[in-house]
């Protein structure tokens, strides 16, 4: 799995790529918590549009995310979550903790 990162005018974007599992979300969780250290965003956007599956451990990670974001007084949410990846998110019911953008349910 990949983690592509970008950031522009107080926003962060998370790009997730490939499989999210348990083996991967250690490693991904470590990146994403240096890039949220360096740059310190008002916002955070989790794009999965190239994000092709996703278990439980996906949810672990939106939560941490959710949790950094918040205590610095940011927001995070969810774009573009292709079929499978979404069926966990609806799954979990985290949609009542984060917003899930689902423009593109591919």
């Amino acid at each position: 799995m990949k983690v592509l990162s970008s950031y522009q005018n107080g926003r962060l974007t998370l790009r997730l790529q490939g499989e999210l599992d348990h083996h991967e979300a250690a490693a991904a969780l470590r990146k994403i918590s240096r890039v949220m250290d360096d740059y310190l965003p008002r916002d955070c956007v989790i794009d999965m549009e190239e994000l092709t599956f996703m278990d439980s451990s996906g949810i672990a990670l939106i939560l941490k995310i959710a949790r950094l974001m918040a205590e610095t007084g940011g927001r995070a949410w969810v774009e573009n979550a292709r079929r499978q990846p979404l069926r966990v998110i609806d799954a979990s019911g985290i949609d009542r903790l984060i917003q899930i953008s689902t423009a593109a349910r591919s």
